[in-house]
């Protein structure tokens, strides 16, 4: 399974990022400074080309180093790697030491995230997601958070999922993982307007996207590139959007998923 997404939170107003439009009209940024953790492969490794296209200087993090190594080329004196495991204890201490060999930090991107169809039920594959979704999500999130608190401002920008729209059979731990998410973003948006801590955030939530995540064989409606998202993922951070669904159809979709009572939900099968 992979980072699908899309939905809009309540109290959060969804926007929708269309895929219609060209390679520049993304805008070219200043430079600053981003960090994208799970960059090894898929939206993740996208997203940190094109930032690193746009001239930013760019950290990129992942479970696998030698997964980094092309991005590393593109711009040698710009480019900063550090192995990150969102699931170890140390992580928040590598991401701090990543941003201290950066000199500074401006923005976060998380894209780390796993996830399985498991109507079985398979204890382990439960378990890693919820480490991975929900653990890890929250450590280094919360750096972030805490990061930019102290800094005085920042840019948090999170690949979430549609699956967090309603709980799906097929997947459980996968969307009560995204759910938890989309809900944790929301919340932190909320205690950083109180605190007044300047802290935009982001949350992206695509449909079914063509990347190593989506191993099962069956097919999957409304598939997108990796390219065709990370341009939408690009558009919405130059326009601090707090919620992008990519795209349209699936904006569409999961609407009126929310609709559906969740008596006739619990009857629907879906794959």
């Amino acid at each position: 399974m992979k980072h699908k997404s899309g939905f809009m939170t309540k109290g959060l107003r969804a926007q929708t990022c269309d895929l219609k439009f060209g390679s520049n009209t993304y805008g070219v940024m200043e430079r600053k400074r981003v960090i994208i953790l799970g960059a090894s492969s898929g939206i993740g490794h996208e997203v940190a080309r094109l930032f690193i296209k746009q001239g930013w200087t760019v950290g990129v993090a992942a479970r696998r180093l030698d997964k980094l190594a092309d991005l590393k080329n593109n711009a040698l004196e710009r480019v900063f790697t550090a192995r990150i495991d969102v699931t170890d204890e140390d992580a928040e201490a590598a991401l701090f030491q990543l941003i201290e060999r950066m000199g500074g930090l401006d923005l976060y991107f998380h894209s780390s995230g796993i996830g399985w169809k498991n109507p079985t039920l398979e204890a382990e594959k439960e378990i890693k997601t919820m480490e991975t979704n929900a653990t890890g999500f929250t450590r280094m999130v919360g750096a972030a958070y805490r990061y930019f608190a102290a800094k005085g401002g920042g840019h948090i920008v999170c690949i979430t999922s549609i699956a967090g729209t309603k709980g799906l059979g097929s997947a459980p731990a996968y969307s009560a993982t995204k759910a938890m998410q989309n809900t944790y973003l929301q919340a932190l948006e909320q205690l950083a307007t109180k605190k007044r801590h300047n802290i935009n955030f982001t949350d992206i939530r695509p449909g079914f996207v063509n990347t190593p995540l989506l191993t099962d064989s069956e097919h999957f409606p409304m598939l997108m590139t990796t390219e065709q998202v990370a341009r939408s993922i690009m558009k919405a951070i130059r326009h601090r959007r707090h919620v992008c669904i990519i795209d349209t159809r699936w904006r569409i979709l999961t609407f009126f998923w929310q609709l559906i009572p969740n008596w006739l939900w619990r009857r629907m099968k879906l794959s």
